[in-house]
This record gives structure tokens, C-alpha cells and sequence, in this order.
């Protein structure tokens, strides 16, 4: 807790490990420091060590009365959302701490004979950036790889104009010699130059192909070497040609990401302006019962540009979420009663391409991310299981909930898994996961009773172990799995000196929509009544997904562990031809591995959604 309140420790607590940008704010709502990291919890937790030492951090951290973050795809995106953010606010400990330093471009001069150069500043001169990049040595590096494929000049004016006859470049074939008469035409020389633009503009697969080509032929003449070049070649023209998510084209645009779950719902701004993410906020809208998800999205869109129509400037064009949110909107009915609202034309979509899709995926990961803390703050928390001792009418406060849920593909590599609740939220430390093993493949009722064995006779032999048993333990399931939870339970007598949990049942309404749960009582078999906006079955249903998703997760990890094949084979819609192409394209399984989607959308008889199966297979693992 610092001087101003703010309660670093519940923050830090739900606070994600995905990359992005910290900003710190003090009592007045000033933005007093803005920093990025590769892992956002490690990073700012490092603020409230106790052993703290530098005089300046311990004065900032003393002033800190509020923080926000903004979850991006990559470090280095967090990297340029971070230098957009410090030249947007010019917090007063960044300019004492950190070099404000522009980010670097590739230039491409508007001469008669343009020339590749690295640009850093102002752009003054007439002709073509592309960036900005994160590094300069990425850049330096790029030039000398794209003068390796593009025979166009990198010297300076000075030098072009003095020369009588080519240079070195001109003999290592690096440059078709624009300076001396005779050598090349004009129009040989401006073709190389818009195949130069073209790659960085990612128009490049006619040059990965011949790349591609010439790696294969050296690989069948046994020049393993030569073929490693190649390879490392692609890999770094295609780390030249990555587009980032944080800065653009986009002039005037308004992102707008939605996520509902557990009664709440969470809508993410992000705020493009002159290319880049000028700002970012997560709100949570009250929401009535029974209230659809386009009649949410709806009403908070005309509240929030309405409340806002006098102190912000509207964008041109509004990108709503890919989600049925934006689908349910009735584009001849609601956007024009918005667009009427606002009093001027307002273009809205929620289809895109390129950069403006990949700014909807990042303000749905926000708004993904808001929610997800949302759900878990320990005022949530309370207020949820305060409603739940009222509905179960229990003598005393809960203090531990577990709930067991099963996983398994056909059968195979069954897993259980039991997540644990405590009165602040999840409880991941005391998270346990079960590999089933000796049943018949399939029987989730096996593997259930297997589960609670192994997880609760190991606790009767112990004091520890005795005191960790739940007030409440959930199954993820109708009768049946709660049938052997009550097998289980029943051999259970005082001479063990230990309580049986209160046994509940979770089963899955029709179509399995939320809201539609069933809870049964263990014994009489008695359904609970809740209503779909209820907060007890709120709770449930958050504890209920935290253990599916416990359990999904460890049995992808045991599925892929046991594979001995490569990853790429276990993907469907990946044959021989497509797993070579990838491989070839990218420079090796770990590339293919890192690659983001619009890298392995590049690679021919690669679709779309090909890519975002390949994509998530591998952080799935």
C-alpha cells in the first residue's frame, strides 16, 4: 500500500503476464510514468519490492494513487504503444529516467536515382518511410540484407554524385551503378526500387519464392551451409515485413473491443489518432437482466459519444467488435440512429482487413483482459459469495471451494482437474491436476471417482492436508458424476475427524448456453432455483469455467507431450505439401512456432483460418 492508497497488492494479484504498457498515475489523475514489459505482472510487481533502493523508483511508487494497462500482442509492440504514450503525456519520471528517443524507418528518397536509407527524426525529405521499427539494428540490418536481393544504391548524395565509374557495390552485384552512364536504364533501375518498396510494403512472396528455390537446390547439392543462409534470409525478411499493431496508416479511428461473462461486461477503447494509439480505456457498463448483447453495445456507444460529442473530436470511422455484439446491430436501423445522434456521418464496421483487424483483435484482447480482472476483485468476490451462503443457507462464512471437471479427446489422455476458490477469488497455488490412468477409455464416471480418491485420501494424512478440505466442492456434471462424489463422501465418518464437503452438482442447461445451469443437491437430488442474472450463479459459473479450463489445458499438454510426431502433423488440414511449404517459408519449425497469423496467411495454401488453427495450436500446448 502506498501513501496514496492504492492497494498494490490486489492489483498485482490479477494482473496478467501478457506483454504491454503500464501507466502510473498520481492523486490528480497525472500520468507520472509510463513503461512497457515483455511479462506485465513480473514487471510492475518489481515496483513494490520491499528492498527497494533507488531513491527515484521509491519517490514514484510513493505517488502512485491509480495504474492502468494495455495488453498488446508482442514486447515489441508494447515498445512503440509505450514511446506514443510518452511523447503523448510526457510524464515527469520518464523524462528523468528513460531516453525519449524517436523509433527508426527505412527511407526510400524521391531522387531521380532513389537510394535505401536508415532514417531516425523529423521526416522532412520527400519520399517513402516504412515503420517505424523497434530497433535500429534490425534496421541496419534489414538494409544490408534488402542490397543482397535488390541491387539499389544505399550511398549518400555526396558520394553518388562524385563517382566517374561503379564502385564495389557494383562489382558484388549490390548495385546496378544509377551514377555512370551506361550501365543501367532508368527504368531497369526504378523497377528494382518498387520491388524494394513492394517487399517492405509485404508484397514480397514472388522474392521468397526464388529464396525458396535457390535453398532447395543447394540442400539437394549437399551445401548444408548455403542452405542455412537462405534460410536465415527468410526468417529476417520476414521479420522486415512484420507489421505491428500499435502504429499505422489509420488516421482518425475509434477500436472498440466487448466481452460479457458472469453478468458483467467489459468494453475496451483504443483511441487512433495521426497513425497510432493515442489512448486506451476499459469500461463496465451496468446491465440489467435478460439484456442482449447489441442492445449493451448499443447503449453504451450513443452514452459514451453523446457524454463525449462536445470534449472529443469524433473519429471518422467506429470499429466495432467481431463479435455477435456488432453482428446482432441492425445497420439500416441502430447505426443510423447513432449516426443520426451524433449529428454527422460516422462510418462503422465490424469487418476488416489488415491494420484495422489487427486493431480489433488488440482491443478485444483488452477488453478480454478488463473483464477477466474484473471478475476477480475481491469486492466481485465477496458480494458473489455472500449471495451463495444466502441461497445454500450455510450456519457459516465458505472459506474453501473446489470444483473437479474431466477432459479427454475419444477417451485418450484423460485428465482431471480441481481448481480452488478462497474468499479473495482463485486460489492457483493449491490448483491440482490428475493424469487418469487404468479405466476404460471414455468412463468419466472412473475418472471421476479416481480423482476425488487421489485428491482426498492424500489429505486425511495429514493436519495440513485435513484443514485444506472444502466447505463446498463442486462437480462438473448432472447425477451421475455427482453419484460418485457421493460414493466417495459416504464412507466418511466422525471417527476420521474430518467434515464432508456440502456436495454439488453443475449441470449444462440445453445448448449449454449460460444462465441455463442446473445446481443439485447431493442426497435429495434437489435442484437449486436461480435466476440468469443472479450473482451466486455468477460465482458458479466462474468457478465452473476455471476448472474446464484447468482441465482442457493440462490435457492438450499431456496429449502433445506423449506425441512423438511433429506438432505441425497433429494439425488438421496440415499434409506433407503444407507442412513443407511452412517450413520452407518460415526457416524452420521454431519460426513456424512464433510466427503471428498474417505471417502464415503470407505463405501460399495458407487461408485465413488455416493460419488462426495453426496459430493457436501452438500457444495451446
Amino acid at each position: 500500500m502506498t501513501d496514496t492508497g492504492f492497494n498494490a497488492k490486489e492489483f498485482l494479484k490479477h494482473l496478467t503476464h501478457q506483454p504491454g504498457v503500464y501507466r502510473m498515475y498520481d492523486a490528480d489523475g497525472v500520468v507520472i510514468y509510463v513503461g512497457k514489459a515483455k511479462d506485465l505482472k513480473k514487471r510492475v510487481s518489481s515496483y513494490f519490492r520491499s528492498n527497494i533502493d533507488v531513491p527515484k523508483t521509491q519517490t514514484l511508487v510513493k505517488q502512485i494513487a491509480q495504474m492502468d494497462v494495455t495488453v498488446t500482442n508482442t514486447e515489441a509492440e508494447a515498445l512503440i504503444l509505450e514511446n506514443n504514450f510518452i511523447k503523448k503525456y510526457r510524464p515527469r519520471y520518464n523524462v528523468l529516467l528513460r531516453d525519449d528517443k524517436s523509433y527508426p524507418f527505412i527511407f526510400v528518397s524521391g531522387h531521380q536515382h532513389p537510394r535505401l536509407a536508415f532514417h531516425r527524426g523529423t521526416r522532412r525529405e520527400k519520399g517513402d518511410y516504412f515503420g517505424p521499427f523497434p530497433s535500429g539494428v534490425a534496421v541496419r540490418e534489414s538494409l544490408r540484407l534488402l542490397q543482397k536481393i535488390f541491387p539499389v544504391r544505399q550511398c549518400e548524395d555526396a558520394y553518388y554524385r562524385a563517382r566517374s565509374r561503379p564502385c564495389l557495390q557494383y562489382q558484388l552485384k549490390r548495385c546496378l551503378a544509377p551514377c555512370v552512364e551506361g550501365y543501367c536504364t532508368d527504368a531497369e533501375y526504378q523497377e528494382q526500387v518498387e520491388l524494394a518498396k513492394a517487399f517492405l510494403q509485404g508484397k514480397n512472396q514472388q522474392v521468397i519464392d526464388q529464396l525458396v528455390t535457390r535453398m532447395e537446390q543447394a540442400s539437394t547439392a549437399l551445401d548444408f551451409e548455403r542452405a542455412a543462409r537462405f534460410r536465415d534470409q527468410i526468417a529476417a525478411m520476414r521479420k522486415v515485413q512484420e507489421r505491428n499493431a500499435v502504429t499505422g496508416n489509420q488516421q482518425e479511428l475509434d477500436v472498440i473491443g466487448f466481452a460479457r461473462r458472469g453478468g458483467i461486461a467489459a468494453v475496451h477503447m483504443l483511441f487512433i489518432r495521426e497513425g497510432a494509439i493515442q489512448g486506451s480505456r476499459s469500461y463496465f457498463p451496468k446491465v440489467p437482466a435478460n439484456t442482449e448483447d447489441s442492445e449493451v453495445l448499443l447503449a453504451f456507444m450513443l452514452q459514451f459519444y453523446l457524454n463525449d460529442k462536445v470534449g472529443r473530436s469524433l473519429p471518422r470511422e467506429i470499429i466495432l467488435p467481431e463479435s455477435n455484439a456488432a453482428q446482432l446491430l441492425d445497420p439500416e436501423h441502430d447505426l443510423q440512429v447513432l449516426e443520426q445522434a451524433l449529428a454527422q456521418k460516422v462510418r462503422m464496421t465490424h469487418n476488416v482487413r489488415g491494420e484495422r483487424k489487427q486493431y480489433q483483435t488488440l482491443a478485444q484482447k483488452n477488453a478480454l483482459n478488463a473483464l477477466e480482472s474484473k471478475l476477480n476483485q475481491e469486492n466481485t468476490m465477496l458480494l458473489r459469495l455472500s449471495e451463495l451462503e444466502q441461497v445454500l443457507d450455510l450456519e457459516k462464512p465458505v472459506q474453501r471451494m473446489e470444483c473437479f471437471d474431466i477432459s479427454h479427446t475419444m477417451g485418450q489422455e484423460t485428465v482431471a482437474s480441481c481448481v480452488v476458490f478462497d474468499r479473495q477469488g482463485p486460489k492457483k497455488s493449491d490448483y491440482r491436476r490428475f493424469n487418469i490412468k487404468g479405466i476404460t477409455p471414455g468412463d468419466d464416471y472412473a475418472a471421476m471417482a479416481q480423482a476425488l480418491q487421489r485428491r482426498f485420501d492424500a489429505a486425511l494424512l495429514s493436519a495440513e492436508g485435513k484443514a485444506a478440505i472444502p466447505d463446498i466442492l463442486f462437480i462438473d456434471g448432472g447425477k451421475g458424476q455427482l453419484a460418485q462424489a457421493e460414493a466417495y463422501f459416504n464412507d466418511w465418518g466422525d471417527e476420521q475427524g474430518v467434515r464432508a464437503p456440502l456436495l454439488i452438482g453443475v449441470a449444462k442447461g440445453e445448448s449449454r448456453k449460460p444462465g441455463l445451469e442446473t445446481l443439485i443437491l447431493a442426497g435429495s437430488h434437489q435442484t437449486v432455483p436461480l435466476a440468469a442474472d443472479a450473482a451466486a450463479l455468477h460465482l458458479v459459473q466462474h468457478i465452473r469455467d476455471e476448472s474446464h479450463r484447468f482441465a482442457i489445458t493440462g490435457h492438450r499438454q499431456r496429449r502433445a507431450k506423449v506425441r512423438r510426431s511433429s506438432r505441425l502433423e497433429d494439425i488438421p488440414g496440415i499434409g506433407a505439401k503444407r507442412r513443407q511449404k511452412l517450413l520452407q517459408n518460415l526457416g524452420g519449425l521454431q519460426e513456424v512456432k512464433q510466427a503471428s497469423i498474417d505471417q502464415l496467411t503470407a505463405v501460399p495454401g495458407i487461408s485465413r483460418e488455416l493460419a488462426e488453427t495453426i496459430y493457436h495450436a501452438f500457444r495451446d500446448e
